[in-house]
């Protein structure tokens, strides 16, 4: 049985669609990412799973209990955990409290563990705080009760490059421990470091779901080059060029073999070279923009 399934998602909100006809399955024990532009649907999908709002049509399940049965959903979210892209604190309080209250709602039995982990401040007012500072906050509330899924919304904002580091490095530590992690992000390097597989959404539909080597693979490079040459773009008609630009400079995005792109820039007198991931943009465009809109 898998841990989160939907069928036919669906939620709008009037006439504006927030997700529709949204079919995805999470596995037990993997790390999955949900993917897509801002406004794609993110947020309105986890919303939705949590039973913060109600479906327009269609269904889902958490740990196998209906989103629809208040009741069942209540007891799944006691072996859930969550993290919102923007948690609601009492600035007034302190992490400390804020803690306990949380502790006397769901448990908390790796509190101190998490609170060590991440740094996180506990005995100044929540308001007082730094933007990365409530996010160590919201990450040690969303874990400390050792939940089987947890669920998060852009979970590393907010945070330093060596935070980000360390709570990559968590979540694959939780996934080796049998934990179930779903979570949105609009990074392709976050996604890149920590999941199994992604589902990616835009204008509320989900375009697809694959491994992620594979959606890597699919994505290609943004290559950028200067050479001694003047070039024009017959020079670079190779298969796998996309979007070139020759602007000072030859820019483009890269899909094809890298064997064939090394084989082909040997014949020119390159100044300097730089191979970066493309992207989240461009991959949505190339390769899902079509579909999205179909």
């Amino acid at each position: 049985m898998s841990t989160i399934e939907t069928r036919n998602l669906t939620k709008f909100y009037g006439e504006t669609r927030g997700i529709e006809d949204l079919n995805l399955a999470v596995e037990e024990g993997e790390v999955f990412g949900f993917l897509g532009p801002n406004g794609a649907g993110k947020t309105t999908t986890i919303r939705t799973l949590l039973g913060f709002i109600a479906p327009t049509a269609g269904g889902a399940t958490v740990l196998g209990r209906d989103v629809r049965d208040e009741r069942a959903l209540i007891e799944a979210k006691r072996r859930v955990g969550y993290l919102p892209s923007d948690p609601g604190f009492d600035e007034e309080t302190t992490g400390a409290r804020f803690l306990d209250y949380q502790a006397s709602l769901k448990g908390d039995a790796r509190r101190g563990e998490l609170l060590d982990l991440f740094d996180a401040p506990t005995d100044r007012k929540i308001g007082a705080l730094s933007r990365g500072n409530k996010q160590k906050l919201a990450i040690v509330q969303a874990f400390m009760h050792d939940p089987d899924l947890v669920i998060m919304d852009e979970p590393t904002s907010g945070l330093d490059p060596l935070m980000q580091e360390r709570f990559y490095d968590f979540i694959q530590a939780e996934r080796e421990r049998g934990k179930t992690i779903f979570f949105s992000s609009h990074i392709l390097s976050e996604v890149r470091k920590v999941c199994d597989r992604v589902g990616i959404i835009r204008d509320g539909r989900l375009v697809t779901t694959e491994d992620v080597e594979t959606l890597l693979d699919r994505s290609g490079k943004r290559v950028r080059v200067n050479v001694e040459e003047s070039v024009d773009p017959a020079d670079f008609d190779i298969a796998g060029v996309h979007d070139l630009s020759l602007d000072g400079e030859v820019r483009f995005t890269f899909t094809g073999e890298y064997d064939a792109l090394i084989d082909h820039l040997s014949a020119f007198h390159i100044v300097d070279l730089d191979v970066e991931e493309a992207p989240l943009d461009e991959v949505f465009m190339r390769f899902y923009g079509g579909e999205a809109h179909a």
